[in-house]
C-alpha cells in the first residue's frame, strides 16, 4: 500500500485520459467481480468505452462545471473522483458525486479522502450511488456525512442505494 504523502492528488488533465480510463476499468474488475457478470467486466471494449468516456468529461463544454481529480504516485495514476451539477433536475440537491475509484493497492492511503475533498462543496448538498453490498466504500462515505436515503436501484445486474449529505452551513 502507498503511503498518503507518496501520492499527490490534483486536478484531471486530458493528458491523463489513458491512465484514468485504465484506473476505471482495473478498478471496476477489483471491485465488482462476482457481483456483476464476468462479461461485463471483461469486455474488450471496455477500455476505449473508458477513453471516450474521459476525454467527454475533460474536453465536452456541457461538463465544464465538472470537477475531476487524479491520485498518482510515480508518475501513474492510481485513483479518480468525479463530481458536478446534477444531472437529474427533479432532485433537490446541489451535486452529484460521480464515482471515486481507488486501485486496491492504493486503498488505505488517504488518497479517496484527498480526492473526495477535492471535488465535493462542503456547501453543497450532494447525493450519490454505492453498490450494495459494498461495506468498505458505504462505511468511507458515512464517515463523510453520507446517509442512506432509502432509494434503491439496479444497474448491470448490481443493486446499488443512494446515499445523500445535506450541505454544511456552520
Amino acid at each position: 500500500m502507498k503511503r498518503e504523502r507518496d501520492i499527490h492528488v490534483r486536478g484531471a488533465r486530458i493528458g491523463d485520459v489513458v491512465g484514468m480510463a485504465r484506473v476505471h476499468v482495473e478498478s471496476w474488475r477489483e471491485t465488482y467481480r462476482g457481483s456483476m457478470p464476468d462479461e461485463v467486466l471483461d469486455d474488450s471494449g471496455a477500455l476505449e468505452r473508458r477513453e471516450h468516456f474521459w476525454t467527454a468529461a475533460l474536453t465536452d463544454p456541457r461538463y465544464a462545471d465538472n470537477r475531476a481529480t487524479v491520485a498518482e504516485a510515480d508518475g501513474r495514476i492510481l485513483g479518480i473522483a468525479m463530481a458536478g451539477p446534477i444531472e437529474d433536475s427533479s432532485e433537490h440537491f446541489d451535486s452529484q458525486l460521480y464515482l471515486i475509484y481507488l486501485l486496491q493497492s492504493a486503498q488505505g492511503s488517504g488518497a479517496g479522502q484527498v480526492m473526495l475533498d477535492a471535488v465535493l462543496k462542503p456547501d453543497e448538498s450532494t447525493v450519490l450511488w454505492v453498490a450494495d453490498p459494498n461495506p468498505r466504500a458505504q462505511a468511507f462515505y458515512r464517515r463523510n456525512g453520507f446517509q442512506p436515503d432509502g432509494v434503491a436501484k439496479e444497474d448491470d445486474g448490481v443493486r446499488a442505494i443512494r446515499m445523500v449529505r445535506h450541505a454544511n452551513t456552520a
